[in-house]
């Protein structure tokens, strides 16, 4: 099931630009970052569920690349433009081999089931912009 976006048709002209470039430094640095690691963890401060990700990784022995912007007090308008790029809603947001897993939660029941070790073992998913 593909997510559900606003068709560019349907999104007026004039704020098409303006839409297309919020933040999207952000967004950038955290594509470039996915690229150039098997594992990456972009959460925020103060939020103990980017936490756990990360000691989950750390007690399972999996390198990873974390990401960290503001907090609940800080960048939430920044951190806006990675939730309506991914589609998802909290943090921490989590990528393996290039593709995004979803949360701590997520990331948990991918290791216990051994996925995500075949996820690492596997040759890197081919992007759409490849």
């Amino acid at each position: 099931m593909e997510r559900k976006t606003l068709e560019t048709a349907r999104v007026h002209p004039a704020i098409r630009q303006k839409i297309a470039e919020n933040h999207r430094d952000l967004v950038d640095e955290v594509e470039a970052a996915v690229a150039a690691h098997d594992v990456v963890v972009v959460g925020m401060g103060i939020n103990p569920v980017p936490r756990k990700a990360r000691t989950l990784f750390e007690a399972n022995g999996i390198p990873f690349h974390y990401l960290e912007y503001g907090s609940y007090l800080s960048l939430w308008r920044r951190r806006n433009a990675l939730k309506m790029w991914t589609g998802w809603p909290t943090f921490p947001m989590i990528f393996v081999k290039g593709i995004f897993i979803g949360g701590a939660a997520d990331a948990e029941k991918l290791i216990a089931s051994g996925e995500l070790k075949t996820m690492l073992e596997a040759p890197r998913a081919k992007s759409d912009a490849s």
